[in-house]
């Protein structure tokens, strides 16, 4: 069978019941009185709560995840194309098509005809020119510019085609557009004229346009009475504030000061489930990971790096930081997914842990590291540092940062273990992102050429059977230089009271078009 969809389609958690505890086919779930049915209802002004605050309104410059700023992306800047949350496939929005004929080497993007930006001016093939190129910019800081970067050029044969070709074969390239800034297109002119007079006056083809932004306050948008897909939006305006505190979401969603709000917090959602709140996810692979620098020691001997992977109990990890709420795993993919192996990445034994932890002392290179963490989980840098110091030969420091210092902290490199995280519906790109030899963002800096030549394999096959033979041998290579220990699955949802037409895109953001409130 081919790919031309997301992989991990319709497996909502009722096959994981730490994920869903009464599911429906959808992944959603909630009490009669909080969920919203029926048909589209117009007008109101929805509440939202995000994670992150923005810190300008480029979109190059905004994250295109739950736990960034996709919702305000999806907002002002609509999509090029999105992926249904039942079947994976890719659906198309301002673009009507995006392919390839020579199996993922060049593609051709095709626009809808007559597309305006909010401005009234034309969002034409130029115009999606001028972002992707613009994405490509290392100086820019776009997390996007990986990906973007594997565009060798475009060249524009009409108002509504462009023809692209990739430095590398890519055929699944489109899952890429769809998860990140690429998806995003903004008006080239109001971009020319700088930063600050585009964070005031943002100029997209999204649903809903800027009306006021106070900074560390509220951002209200209106809807854009010019949008392509009328009668969409269905909400007259959207205030967006921000909620880093896990539990401030959880008592702003539950006292009724929000309509819906996006979560990555497995212990937020079991509260939310029990408040009898809507919770919609999306399952994914991957997850959450503690990551080991390989290019320094300690965990530049493989040998520390799988002592501290077999030391590890993650269910007792999963009791001490997420009241057994998270969603553990053995290997990358779930049962339900066509490239599921049975390979474990971490295996718990004690004995073999020390016996390694002995055997590294006996060498003179007892095993000592600071395990460099972010406030949100302090909690699982001290439950590791309290499993590990049950065992000789190992010494665990804690180092807070704050998040402003993340830049710092990936950029330096100057860390021995951090949380990371690696989730998907398919597997690419994050796959290739957090462990190619190649990639900007492999944290922990493993550099493996049969796991590279496996990614590859697996971002540049076609069919199902040889994406699962690559992926086990990923999963085979990793499980076998342990640069990373999986302890969770990623949590992905969106939590609403009384709100209709959630719909989750990539890598679970609501898609603002499609929400509307209840009288």
């Amino acid at each position: 069978m081919t790919r031309n969809r997301r992989v991990l389609t319709a497996i909502a958690g009722c096959c994981a019941a730490l994920l869903l505890a009464a599911c429906e086919s959808n992944g959603t779930e909630g009490s009669g009185s909080s969920a919203a049915t029926g048909k589209p209802v117009t007008g109101g002004v929805l509440r939202a709560v995000e994670i992150s605050e923005p810190r300008n309104l480029d979109p190059a410059l905004l994250q295109n995840t739950l736990q960034g700023t996709a919702l305000l992306g999806n907002a002002l800047y609509g999509n090029l194309m999105v992926t249904d949350q039942k079947t994976g496939a890719i659906e198309y929005r301002m673009a009507t098509d995006f392919s390839s004929k020579d199996g993922g080497n060049t593609f051709t993007l095709t626009l809808r005809k007559g597309l305006k930006f909010s401005d009234g001016s034309a969002l034409d093939a130029a115009a999606v020119k001028y972002n992707w190129d613009r994405l490509k910019d290392p100086s820019l800081g776009s997390d996007s510019q990986p990906y973007a970067s594997v565009v060798k050029s475009t060249k524009v044969v009409d108002a509504t085609t462009l023809d692209v070709t990739l430095g590398r074969p890519t055929p699944l390239y489109g899952e890429q557009v769809v998860t990140t800034a690429m998806n995003w297109i903004a008006s080239p002119a109001a971009l020319k004229k700088g930063a600050n007079s585009f964070d005031t006056a943002p100029v997209g083809a999204g649903p809903f346009t800027l009306k006021s932004w106070t900074r560390g306050g509220a951002l209200s948008l209106v809807r854009n009475t010019t949008y392509y897909d009328a009668p969409k939006p269905y909400l007259d305006g959207i205030t967006l504030t921000t909620a880093t505190d896990a539990q401030q979401r959880v008592n702003t969603l539950t006292s009724g000061g929000a309509d819906l709000g996006v979560e990555t917090d497995w212990e937020s959602l079991a509260k939310d489930r029990t408040a009898g709140l809507t919770v919609t996810t999306v399952p994914s692979g991957g997850g959450r990971f503690l990551t080991l620098n390989t290019k320094r020691a300690p965990f530049d001997d493989v040998r520390a790096r799988q002592a501290v992977s077999e030391a590890l109990d993650i269910d007792a990890l999963n009791s001490a930081v997420y009241e057994g709420k998270a969603e553990t795993a053995q290997g990358l993919f779930p049962k339900n997914s066509p490239y599921y192996n049975d390979v474990a990445l971490h295996t718990y034994d004690k004995q073999a842990a020390q016996k390694l932890f002995d055997e590294l002392a006996a060498d003179g290179k007892p095993v000592t590291f600071t395990f460099t963490t972010f406030p949100t989980d302090k909690a699982l840098a001290e439950a590791v540092q309290a499993q590990l110091g049950a065992y000789k030969n190992v010494t665990v420091k804690i180092n807070t940062v704050d998040w402003s210092e993340s830049g710092k902290v990936y950029g330096q490199k100057q860390y021995d273990m951090l949380t990371s995280t690696a989730f998907f519906l398919d597997p690419e790109p994050a796959l290739s992102a957090a462990f190619s030899g190649k990639s900007p963002r492999n944290a922990s800096f493993v550099s493996d050429a049969r796991l590279d030549a496996a990614l590859q394999k697996g971002s540049s096959a076609t069919t199902d059977t040889e994406r699962a033979a690559a992926y086990k041998t990923v999963s085979e290579r990793l499980a076998a230089l342990s640069p990373a220990i999986l302890i969770a699955r990623t949590a992905q949802a969106a939590v609403t009271k009384k709100v209709g037409g959630v719909v989750l895109d990539g890598s679970g953001s609501p898609l603002p078009a499609e929400l509307w409130l209840t009288k």
